[in-house]
């Protein structure tokens, strides 16, 4: 029988004595965190293609038909074109954020005309260009590209509605985990509940001004109603911060790992920010919407550049987030105050 120094015995009793099994399974958590981080905005980043650009096409009659079929038949189906009837319509679709470009074709002559809106990302349209100047080429026509609804100067590619939701969102999950740190991952009652929860109301009314302030008049990057931007960014913050504080009732402290899963990791890169959705793979184009940093993104552009328009739908998306969480985590706080009370 060989005996074990006391030097590495009383090392083995430190190192079990420091990590604890808890210790060991949020350890693991993190690295699973950051190995899902990694695939998401590598998997959605790595190959943009567009697929099924909404597209009008504005033609005479008798090739209307003709263009709009050999368009949708190209390789890689990039496009999803449909006929308009003349370019006043497909300047009030595209305004209206129902189509994401349009082509008007001229009857009489060989240049086309392209209308895009570089506000609602500036690679969608880069991209829709790419393609519909292959297409054209091989026809023997050229396009002519129209900018709608270009981007402010300050607005580089028209990221800065992303990185300012993304902004908004990362002060929503911070602010919850805070209150999570300082008392308790869980709160006791209900009464306690209701006290986060306006504390973060505070928290979103102020972060939301701020943010609109800074990105709109102080940095000159972000043009549209600050009033609308303020708004936006208060119902950004507080849906992030309710969602995370019901993941904390719910799962404790490891909650808040789980809310930075659908924000940061899913939430993110499925934005349509740096790559808006036509240029999405089919996972990250199917969640986008329905997360709160992509309708956060889309409805920060149209306040901006498109007049509030399209906005009904990612508000009520964002609206959801904020009263599901806010009833999750009530619906927790109460359970645990019966329990506490029953023991």
């Amino acid at each position: 029988m060989v005996d074990t120094p006391r030097g590495t015995t009383r090392f083995t009793d430190e190192v079990r004595d420091a990590v604890t099994g808890r210790a060991a399974v949020l350890v693991i958590g993190a690295l699973l965190l950051q190995l899902a981080f990694i695939a998401s905005y590598v998997g959605a980043f790595h190959k943009p293609k567009p697929s099924d650009v909404a597209l009008g096409v504005v033609a005479p009659a008798q090739v209307a038909a003709q263009v709009t079929e050999r368009l949708g038949a190209l390789p890689g189906d990039p496009l999803d074109p449909r006929r308009l009837p003349d370019e006043a319509e497909a300047r009030r679709q595209l305004h209206a954020r129902d189509i994401d470009a349009a082509l008007v074709v001229d009857p009489r002559g060989t240049k086309d005309t392209l209308l895009v809106a570089s506000g609602s990302g500036a690679s969608l349209a880069q991209a829709t260009e790419t393609v519909l100047t292959r297409a054209e080429k091989a026809q023997g026509r050229e396009v002519r590209v129209v900018d709608t609804a270009p981007a402010a100067a300050g607005d580089a590619r028209g990221l800065t509605s992303f990185y300012l939701v993304v902004g908004w969102c990362v002060g929503g999950y911070l602010c919850a985990a805070i209150l999570a740190i300082s008392a308790g991952a869980r709160p006791a009652n209900v009464h306690r509940a209701v006290i986060r929860l306006a504390a973060l109301a505070v928290y979103a009314v102020v972060a939301g001004l701020l943010g609109a302030l800074i990105a709109g008049p102080v940095l000159d990057a972000l043009p549209g109603s600050v009033l609308g931007l303020w708004g936006l960014g208060a119902l950004v913050v507080f849906a992030v911060g309710a969602t995370t504080l019901a993941l904390q009732g719910l799962a404790g402290i490891v909650g808040i790992g789980l809310a930075i899963g659908i924000v940061v990791v899913l939430g993110n890169p499925s934005a349509g920010g740096a790559y808006p959705y036509p240029l999405l793979p089919p996972f990250w184009r199917a969640i986008g919407p329905a997360l709160p940093p992509g309708a956060g993104t889309w409805t920060a552009r149209s306040i901006a550049y498109f007049g509030g328009e399209a906005v009904l739908g990612p508000l009520l998306v964002l609206a959801a987030w904020a009263a599901a969480g806010t009833a999750v985590a009530l619906v927790c706080a109460a359970r645990r105050g019966r329990r506490t009370a029953a023991a």
